[in-house]
């Protein structure tokens, strides 16, 4: 068969799709260029179909059928740190238990909490976050995606877990904490469980609470059993598997106590 002279013509709807840049290059530092100040409405409505798009991805990534639970904490404890190794230890026993784990996918506690899932041969997922330092994705992550949005993260930690668990942490561990929290106290979320691991961080915290909320009247006293402060990991995990409220409806059991 003859050669073809004709120039070959670029498939240009390819090449055009080759290089637009993925949905989460497209939204990179958008969350600080919405957070900078008044803006223009049209700038907002863009803003507006960015979080949108950004949920989408989330609601797709993160439909798993496991029963799932997520930790919370810092990203600052290196491996061998007591917290570190407590965290790990969670993992272990939660995936044990038949749960997946969800962490924010960087260093530190969530590192921890993953690795501990990953070796048990439970299932791994990251919901991480782009930050200018600091956070990166471990590598004990099965399953990983990116967010942009602290907020549109935040509500996939939340909406696709059906207990927590409060590892020492930061800023931003305990604003995860509170939202969680409030979500449960308000009744916009099922009061699921939440555990909070190590009794020598959080027992300072759960008496302030008593101290100064309960006793000023900002919160009820019921509301602080809402966390269910612990240094056993085997009773962290009962908890959240005999809960009422909790994912043994949805295939958790509880495990065997050593």
């Amino acid at each position: 068969m003859a050669e073809s002279n004709e120039p070959e013509i670029p498939d240009l709807h390819l090449s055009r799709s080759l290089e637009k840049p993925s949905l989460l290059e497209q939204v990179q530092g958008a969350e600080t260029e919405f957070l900078a100040g008044k803006r223009q409405h049209a700038d907002n409505v863009e803003s507006a179909v960015r979080f949108f798009l950004e949920f989408l991805r989330g609601f797709e990534f993160l439909s798993i059928e496991e029963p799932t639970v997520t930790v919370f904490g810092s990203a600052r404890f290196p491996d061998g740190h007591r917290y570190y190794e407590l965290a790990r230890e969670m993992g272990r026993a939660l995936a044990r238990a038949g749960f997946a784990v969800m962490t924010g996918a960087g260093p530190g506690i969530m590192e921890a909490a993953n690795r501990g899932a990953k070796e048990e041969g439970g299932l791994s997922i990251g919901a991480n976050i782009h930050l200018p330092t600091e956070q990166h994705a471990n590598p004990y992550v099965d399953r990983l995606i990116d967010f942009e949005h602290f907020f549109v993260r935040k509500v996939m930690l939340v909406k696709y877990s059906c207990a927590f668990v409060i590892m020492p942490g930061g800023f931003g561990t305990l604003d995860e904490l509170f939202e969680t929290l409030t979500l449960i106290q308000t009744g916009k979320m099922v009061d699921f469980p939440v555990v909070a691991l190590s009794c020598e961080f959080w027992d300072p915290l759960i008496e302030f609470f008593r101290a100064k909320l309960a006793a000023e009247g900002t919160i009820h006293v019921e509301d602080i059993d809402r966390i269910f402060v612990t240094d056993s990991v085997d009773d962290a995990v009962r908890f959240i598997s005999e809960h009422p409220r909790s994912c043994n409806r949805r295939g958790g059991r509880v495990p065997p106590v050593a």
